[in-house]
């Protein structure tokens, strides 16, 4: 009878043991364990047996009940870790930030731009100046020929920042209303033309590229913080064909052989003549790009230069445009949003 109950004990536990699941060991569980298992078909004969035996057998029934409770639970817990296990493998997340060896980041695009603008006009022989980010009254507008009703002298279209006079560089410079010139964000990267043609002397074939300021209000195609690159030439007998010339060059070499160029006449203070400059994609369209010009004569006298000696051509346009036209970016501002998606793609 004893090797009834370890027969019946050591197929339960087989089972138990083979069970994968919980719900599989909580069906093997009902059966070894319950009513119509084996153990409780054993159960159901104690009543028959001499006294003398039936205390053991009763013995070795509990015991063997015992034991199958305890493998079960065992079988159970390891289960459940398993399933726990499984479930967390499946929902992993891979949270590593750098799973391979560091690289580098790449230059902004804008960056990307400025930089191959100025490789360009090196390679048409000119030189690259910069000048300071706040400016004078007199660099900004009064050397450049602009009157004093003129809007962008206004706060209306330019950041002001007080009356406080530059050190050094506008001490011989004062407003016609005897105050002192006022200081501000500079609105063009114009007031370095001023500055060089001050301090070289001519010839003079130089490129400004800088960040500069405006009160305009952010849109996919302005930003009151961009950036621009002008041009300035000053030799003798310069002419509007040179100008031409330059610019067309420069289309061709920034954008490809498929562009072209074109002038309309314009009017600003500080070139006479005046004119746009667009350019021509290759499917026929065109999109201005800047405004260029001859330098006025008023400009190259504010500069300590005799105009009758020296003429000069200037022109100058948007670094971010040059980067959303070239990229055929459709909104300026996504190119500051640090959005890591249009990033990665330039």
């Amino acid at each position: 009878m004893i090797e009834q109950v370890r027969g019946a004990l050591d197929a339960a536990l087989t089972r138990v043991v083979a069970a994968a699941t919980l719900d599989e060991l909580r069906a093997v569980d009902a059966v070894v364990l319950g009513k119509k298992g084996e153990l409780a078909r054993l159960k159901t004969i104690l009543g028959s047996l001499p006294v003398e035996e039936r205390k053991a057998f009763g013995l070795a029934i509990n015991e063997a009940v015992g034991a199958l409770q305890a493998a079960s639970t065992e079988r159970a817990l390891e289960l459940d870790s398993a399933e726990v296990s499984s479930r967390i493998a499946a929902e992993r997340l891979d949270l590593t930030e750098v799973i391979a060896r560091p690289t580098r980041g790449h230059a902004h695009l804008v960056t990307q731009a400025w930089e191959r603008l100025e490789d360009v006009f090196i390679g048409l022989g000119f030189q690259v100046a910069e000048g300071p980010e706040v400016e004078t009254d007199f660099y900004n507008f009064e050397a450049l020929n602009m009157p004093r009703s003129h809007p962008a002298r206004s706060g209306f279209d330019t950041l002001f920042t007080d009356y406080r006079q530059l050190e050094a560089d506008s001490s011989d410079h004062t407003a016609a209303d005897g105050h002192e010139p006022s200081v501000l964000l500079r609105t063009h990267t114009s007031p370095v033309q001023i500055r060089v043609m001050q301090s070289i002397e001519p010839p003079i074939y130089m490129v400004m590229p800088g960040r500069v300021f405006r009160r305009d209000t952010p849109d996919a195609t302005h930003m009151p913080v961009f950036h621009q690159i002008e041009g300035l030439v000053i030799d003798r007998n310069i002419t509007m064909a040179h100008l031409a010339g330059t610019i067309d060059s420069f289309t061709k070499a920034f954008f490809g052989g498929d562009f072209t160029s074109r002038l309309r006449p314009n009017y600003f203070p500080f070139t006479e003549p005046s004119a746009e400059f667009d350019i021509q994609r290759p499917d026929g369209t065109w999109i201005e790009l800047g405004g260029c010009g001859m330098v006025h004569p008023n400009v190259l006298r504010a500069c300590g230069l005799d105009p009758d000696e020296w003429s000069g051509f200037a022109f100058g346009f948007g670094i971010d445009r040059m980067a959303r036209e070239r990229h055929g970016i459709d909104d300026i501002r996504d190119m500051y949003s640090n959005d890591i998606r249009f990033i990665e793609q330039f």
